[in-house]
């Protein structure tokens, strides 16, 4: 994969945002950040999540998608967590995020969060029934499958339409721009919903892990026959929990064998984005077994109090494809 190289600010948090950096990952990785696009088929989007959490918060995040429709970019994604793990799922809760969102000038590409339904359980919550809040959360967030959210919406592939065989996840998405192709797949915090204890929990898991291995393995097989530049993975969940534990494992490895798998196949710059611990990382993915997976990248985006976003600079003619540029809103402070 070549060398990996950061130059990290100080920051109260490992691994946290920096203001100097570069990477060098050959043909598979990540371009200086900020570098000017220079190939005809550039282009870039913006990648948020786990916002807003609390009622101040609100003001904030207009003041931030202003920011975004003054960047114009190609199209938006928020990697889920509309609500905080401390808010009352309601649907007037839920609804209130998702009108927020609908002011993006730019196609809206979502996927959920945990905070949106697997912990509605808790008390915090309101203790709602967990599927209950997922089947408002897929009427709310994918009334149309096969069409983006935010005011320019875009056609979509989705997975409920192309997969017979799964037509309960509208939320699994795809679509291609310029050569790259851009996927989510509902992969959430709380260990993806894997709960032994929690009645009906396992079982849910167990359908939707499924139906995410088999969107994934499409994906990357739809991404080598049309011998796509890169492919972008969007989901919420940090797949490698500070603290893993069995659940997490159970909750997670598919999905880094997926992925790890896939990538070997595709051979060409792979980037997954997700969000959970709120604050903004680039490094390499890792499989499993704790190596570095060759190609992959995972982006994680700001979030909670750090209410700001990350500009994915896309460039399908260089060797890394792939830069990244925070995008800081000066009034919320510095991350």
């Amino acid at each position: 994969m070549g060398r990996f190289i950061m130059l990290i600010a100080k920051h109260t948090r490992l691994w946290a945002a920096s203001l100097v950096f570069a990477f060098t990952f050959g043909a598979a990785g990540a371009q200086v950040p900020g570098a000017q696009i220079l190939g005809p088929n550039a282009f870039e989007f913006v990648a948020l999540g786990d916002m807003p959490y609390r009622p101040e918060d609100y003001e904030k995040v207009d003041r931030l998608i202003d920011k975004i429709n003054t960047v114009k970019p190609a199209f938006t994604l928020h990697v889920g967590d509309i609500i905080s793990g401390r808010t009352l799922c309601t649907d007037e809760n839920l609804e209130r995020s998702a009108r927020q969102l609908a002011r993006l000038d730019s196609p809206l590409i979502y996927t959920p969060g945990d905070n949106e339904w697997t912990d509605c359980h808790r008390p915090l919550g309101g203790r709602f029934d967990p599927l209950d809040r997922l089947a408002k959360v897929r009427q709310l967030m994918f009334p149309q499958p096969g069409k983006s959210l935010g005011k320019q919406p875009i056609n979509v592939e989705a997975q409920s339409l192309a997969m017979r065989e799964f037509p309960g996840f509208p939320e699994n998405s795809r679509f291609e721009k310029n050569g790259v192709h851009i996927a989510t797949v509902h992969v959430v915090g709380s260990n993806n919903n894997f709960d032994p204890d929690r009645a009906g929990a396992v079982e849910e898991f167990t359908l939707r892990n499924a139906a995410n291995i088999a969107w994934l393995d499409q994906t990357f097989q739809r991404a080598i026959e049309a011998n796509a530049k890169a492919l972008v993975i969007g989901w919420q969940a940090n797949v490698h929990p500070a603290k893993p534990n069995a659940r997490s494992e159970a909750g997670f490895s598919d999905m880094i064998r997926t992925v790890a798998q896939g990538a070997a196949a595709f051979k060409r710059p792979v980037l997954v984005i997700y969000g959970d611990y709120h604050f903004f990382d680039v490094r390499p993915f890792e499989g499993v077994e704790g190596r570095r997976v060759p190609g992959v990248t995972k982006l994680m985006v700001y979030g909670d109090v750090h209410i700001h976003a990350v500009r994915v600079n896309v460039d399908p003619d260089s060797a890394g494809v792939f830069g990244f540029t925070p995008l800081i809103v000066p009034e919320h402070g510095l991350p």
